[in-house]
Order: C-alpha cells, then sequence, then structure tokens
C-alpha cells in the first residue's frame, strides 16, 4: 500500500520508544508514521542525551538502509521517506524479540561466553534472541522459549514455521547488508532487528528501524575506528565535545550508507539468437535479466551462415570496456555458441531453444565441446540468466543481494506450501 502523496493527516500517537514515536495516519489506516527523536540511549536508557540532528540522521540512514533491501526482495514494512526526520510504514503488531546476528565476537557475548577472544569470527553467522522487556533488560531466550509463549498477532500465530522464517531472514538480511558495506571497506560485525506482522496482509515483515543503533561497524575491520553507538556506550564522561565525536559518528554512517545504494561495477548480458524465430526464447532471457537490474541486448547472428558478422557483433562488444556475458541461442545444429566461446575471453553460456521432436538429438551441439572452449549450457531461459547474475554478481554487490533475497523468498515460499499442506492435511 502506498502512501497518498502531500501533507498527511496524522492521527493519535500509537507508541512510543526511546528514540521514536509512532503515529497512525486518520486517512489510511493500514500506515503509520515513525518519527524519530533527537535522543541517543544506551543500557536500556540507563544512559540517555538530547543529540541535535540525530532524528534526520537515524531517518535518513533507516530509509536508505529498507530501500536497499526492498530493492534487493526483501519484505519490510518501509514504504517511503516523508520528512527528514520521519518515514511512512505498513502499520504492524510487533514480534516482541530482538534478533541479533553475529559475525564477529565482541560486546555482551564476550560477558556471556568467557573464554571466547574478540574478534573470533562466526562462520556460519551466530543467531541470538532477547525477549523486549526494558524491566529485565532484554533477557536472551531460547527458541524453546518463543515457541511456548505462543504469541498470537495480528491474528498470526507465531509457530515453529514463523520462527524459521525469522531466523533465515535475519541471516539473509545481515548477508546482504554485510555484503554492501564491504563495498566501502566496512566490517558488519553485528546487527539487531525486529519482525513485525502486516495487519492488512498477516505476513511477517522485517520493521521497527535500522540505523546506527542497530548494528556495529568496524571501516576495515579496526574497532579502534568503530563508527556505531558503541562509541557512546564507551564513553567514560558525556560531554558537548564527546557528543560531536559521537554525531559526526553518526553523520559519516548516514553519508556512507547511501553509496550502498550504487552499483559499484556495470555489465551487460548480450544474448545472440541464431534466427529472429528465437525470439520469445530471448525475450524470457531478457525479462530475467532486468529483473536481476542487469542491461540485456538481442542480437540477430548465425554463426554458420555469416560467421565475420558474427565475430564483429562480438568485437563490437569487446571494444567498449564494459564487461559482458554472451548468451548464445541457437536451435538445431548450435555452432553460435562454440564459435563465440573458441573467439572470447568473456563468459559465453549456451540457452537452446529446443523443440520436442529433435531437442535430444540437437542439445549434444550444445554440450560436446572441443577441447579448449569453456562454455557452459543451461536450456531454461531464467536459469541463463541466473547465471549471467551470479557472473555478475561477484564484482556488483547489488546483484548479489537480488539473487541472495531470491534464495530466501523461494525458500519462505516452499516453507509456507509446506506448513499449508500439513494444515489441509491434518
Amino acid at each position: 500500500m502506498a502512501a497518498t502523496p502531500g501533507t498527511l493527516n496524522i492521527g493519535q500517537k500509537l507508541s512510543e520508544g526511546k528514540t521514536k514515536q509512532i503515529f497512525e495516519l486518520a486517512d489510511q489506516p493500514g500506515l503509520v508514521l515513525v518519527q524519530s527523536k533527537d535522543q541517543i540511549t544506551a543500557g536500556n536508557a540507563v544512559r540517555k542525551d538530547q543529540m541535535e540532528g540525530k532524528a534526520a540522521i537515524a531517518n535518513r540512514t533507516t530509509s536508505c538502509v529498507f530501500k536497499l533491501l526492498q530493492e534487493a526482495g526483501i519484505k519490510t514494512a518501509f514504504v517511503e521517506q516523508h520528512s527528514d526526520t520521519a518515514f511512512v510504514a505498513a502499520r504492524c503488531e510487533m514480534i516482541p524479540i530482538e534478533w541479533v546476528c553475529r559475525r564477529v565476537a565482541t560486546g555482551s557475548f564476550l560477558k556471556r561466553n568467557p573464554g571466547v577472544k574478540e574478534g573470533y569470527r562466526f562462520s556460519p553467522l551466530k543467531m541470538e534472541m532477547f525477549f523486549k522487556d526494558d524491566a529485565n533488560n532484554d533477557p536472551q531466550w531460547s527458541e524453546e522459549q518463543l515457541l511456548e509463549t505462543k504469541f498470537s498477532l495480528a491474528g498470526l500465530a507465531i509457530g515453529q514455521c514463523e520462527v524459521d522464517v525469522m531466523n533465515r531472514s535475519t541471516v539473509a538480511i545481515f548477508e546482504i547488508l554485510e555484503r554492501s558495506w564491504a563495498t566501502q571497506n566496512c566490517t558488519l560485525v553485528d546487527m539487531k532487528i525486529e519482525f513485525g506482522v502486516n495487519m492488512a496482509t498477516q505476513e511477517i515483515v522485517l520493521a521497527d528501524v535500522i540505523d546506527n543503533d542497530s548494528w556495529r561497524l568496524w571501516p576495515a575491520g579496526d574497532r579502534s575506528q568503530q563508527k556505531d553507538k558503541q562509541v557512546y556506550r564507551d564513553l567514560k564522561e558525556v560531554t558537548p565535545e564527546a557528543m560531536q565525536i559521537v554525531k559526526r559518528n553518526f553523520e559519516w554512517v548516514s553519508e556512507r550508507v547511501k553509496l550502498l545504494l550504487e552499483h559499484q561495477a556495470s555489465g551487460r548480458v548480450v544474448v545472440l539468437m541464431g534466427s529472429i524465430s528465437d525470439l520469445a526464447h530471448c525475450e524470457k532471457i531478457r525479462k530475467a535479466c532486468t529483473s536481476y537490474g542487469i542491461p540485456c541486448v538481442l542480437r540477430v547472428t548465425s554463426a554458420h551462415k555469416g560467421p565475420d558478422e558474427t565475430l564483429r557483433i562480438k568485437a563490437e562488444y569487446e571494444g567498449d570496456g564494459v564487461p559482458t556475458v554472451f548468451v548464445a541461442v541457437a536451435g538445431r545444429s548450435n555452432g553460435l555458441g562454440p564459435v563465440m566461446s573458441g573467439n572470447t575471453a568473456y563468459p559465453v553460456i549456451n540457452c537452446p531453444p529446443l523443440t520436442p521432436d529433435w531437442g535430444a538429438q540437437d542439445v549434444w551441439s550444445s554440450l560436446r565441446m572441443p577441447s579448449g572452449l569453456g562454455c557452459s549450457t543451461i536450456l531454461s531461459p531464467e536459469a541463463a540468466a541466473q547465471f549471467a547474475a551470479q557472473i555478475f554478481g561477484l564484482t556488483d554487490h547489488l546483484v548479489w543481494c537480488k539473487l541472495r533475497a531470491s534464495m530466501l523468498n523461494t525458500w519462505v515460499s516452499l516453507k509456507l506450501a509446506d506448513q499449508k499442506l500439513q494444515a489441509c492435511s491434518i
């Protein structure tokens, strides 16, 4: 649901936390306004200070992070940034759990796990959950405790399936942000996030905020250069000069986070079809490439009937310096893929449009290559585009993020399908 442009009709305050307020939107019952505050806290507000400009800094950071995640394909409550200090979100009933994901051991983990040295690297990621209860300092919970509580929020019972979805989603979200921050030579050390149940769809979505209070960030992997709220937590004495340092760190993050939305490398897919009759097959490749944010060009050329023109087209795309993956679409006897592979150092993918009558025989011209040729063969047009995306994802974090989110969404859809089937079987 999109917010109506213009001035919002802000209704009553629904809730208020340490760093934000939530307001209903009177004309749009499925949406809320999330208003940040110029307040910074630590230790469940044992330490609390005003930091002029923090609301705008936090809102800018959160809005960029949610845009990055949404464009990758992660389901979030975020709708749009409304002002310097507020954004519009889907109205959710929040699940009172902080999901913490750690790549590097530091902070409270070391206190709870004596003997583990700071800097220990978790592979796979270390997952923890904490029940949101300020009075008891947000105690760590086990999965069993969460399940036994039998939360029911916005009409959705939180059972094993829902817990598994949040667990798997947290890992994917961390990995997407980790990969993105790596482009700025920053290590995402750990992160905490929260989920809510969308009150309109009864769907679990990433909610709340993700700003500089939500993670630890170490430029160049160096703790002494940390840019997150830990700097504020570590202050022996809160002075105006110290708060300026904290603010500069938050501003640094809010400026850098914008860069995470930018491609770090360019690339394209060039689809060569042996005949215009293959156009429908090639359009499927182009559509799939577009979903990954990869430009795709379609050309017609025959390596059998016009090898000189095929090589001229190849040289055209080799000569401008743009990283390119060639996809050869040729039915019957595929000479296009092998000729391209034997004459370019760029990757070549065979994606032959097989027919029911001769397909079993024709495919061998794509599979049996002379020595020295390294072209792969993928029969599905969508899978050929995905393989090209995996190649570009090695250097372009935004493409990689879309692939990672797609993996998550496929897993979640299977999980939910199984849950629905089991419910029908009972």
